[in-house]
């Protein structure tokens, strides 16, 4: 690279998907002595969202000048955009949003701009892309699939497992169900939680790890269902590796993700990974992990199945681990610098 590169993200979020991906990269061009710099939004959060967007996006076409950006977010003077929040317009079309909320047509507004004026465009699954193609007729040969990138980490089964199990009431015969991310109703914990209350198996857990404002509202579900002495919800986490890395299974049934950086942590931490033909992760496992439905009936069994099968499951699990390595964040940059520099 001759040039700097100016990431752009206007939120720093230290839960976010997105915000740890793009530390991860940040790391990653360090390592490789890439100068660069992240630009985040100044704006307070007092301000409604849809105003702090214009206003970031008003201030990046203020300072580009010959800057090269290369952006997280949808702006309208991207170089490169990277499509790691997908497509606005095929999101709303999923989930039902107040049209009053002017957040939704300023995304729009803003989304159209950015991917007809990038240079080049990365999707980070083919289901993103398909979507760019189909909701704004931009030029295939444009738009360059790049999968998500993770840190490769080792598994201290042992000393997780004490950690956590002097904390919550697990014991080692116990199978572990997981499910992390924040915002439950989109990420799918209501299915989660139905799904898991038809579960046929005697020694079973569930942690749920996440941000969620309207949490009393899932957790009367699990006492609903009757399974609230199985459940824990814990809320955001830091320590996200510990619960990998004594899961079993993420069971992650969301109802939009272009691609969950969950899903190829969890199988690095060899997890079996099932997930929503509407997640791009779909794209890396086999069908039998992907659900048809968020009551998918062939789901349950194909769970309770595994947790009564120890031989399946670990072979299942180690077979994830090795996918997950293909999917290191060294080579996501190898990938994404050779995109930025036919352009730069």
């Amino acid at each position: 690279m001759n040039k700097k590169i100016y990431l752009i993200r206007s939120s720093n979020n230290k839960f976010g998907g997105a915000e740890n991906y793009l530390l991860r990269f940040s790391n990653a061009l360090k390592k490789n002595q890439i100068e660069h710099q992240i630009i985040n939004s100044p704006f307070p959060n007092f301000l409604p969202s849809w105003m702090k967007a214009l206003l970031f996006n008003f201030q990046l076409n203020f300072i580009k000048k010959d800057k090269f950006f290369y952006s997280f977010d949808r702006i309208s003077c991207p170089d490169v955009y990277r499509a790691g929040d997908g497509v606005h317009k095929t999101f709303l079309s999923i989930e039902k949003k107040s049209k009053l909320n002017l957040l939704h047509p300023t995304y729009c507004y803003l989304e159209k701009k950015c991917f007809n004026n990038a240079k080049a465009i990365i999707a980070n699954s083919k289901m993103v892309k398909d979507e760019i193609i189909e909701t704004y007729q931009i030029n295939p040969n444009k738009i360059h699939v790049v999968y998500n990138g993770i840190e490769l980490k080792n598994i201290d089964y042992p000393k997780s497992f004490n950690k956590l199990s002097k904390e919550f009431q697990i014991s080692k015969k116990d199978s572990i169900i997981l499910f992390v991310g924040s915002g439950f109703k989109r990420k799918g914990v209501e299915e989660f939680l139905r799904i898991f209350s038809k579960i046929r198996y005697k020694y079973i857990k569930a942690f749920i790890i996440g941000k969620e404002n309207n949490i009393g509202y899932y957790q009367n579900l699990s006492t609903k269902l009757l399974i609230d002495k199985k459940v824990f919800f814990t809320g955001p986490r830091v320590d996200v590796d510990d619960f990998y890395t004594i899961s079993d299974i993420l069971l992650f049934p969301t109802h939009y993700d272009p691609f969950s950086n969950v899903v190829l942590e969890a199988m690095n931490f060899e997890n079996v990974v099932f997930t929503s033909s509407n997640n791009g992760a779909k794209e890396i496992l086999d069908n039998d992990f992907i659900m048809d439905a968020h009551n998918d009936d062939k789901l349950i069994l194909s769970i309770s199945n595994l947790l009564a099968n120890k031989t399946k499951l670990n072979k299942e699990k180690k077979k994830n681990k090795k996918i997950s390595q293909k999917f290191s964040i060294e080579n996501n940059l190898k990938q994404t610098l050779e995109i930025v520099k036919k352009i730069e």
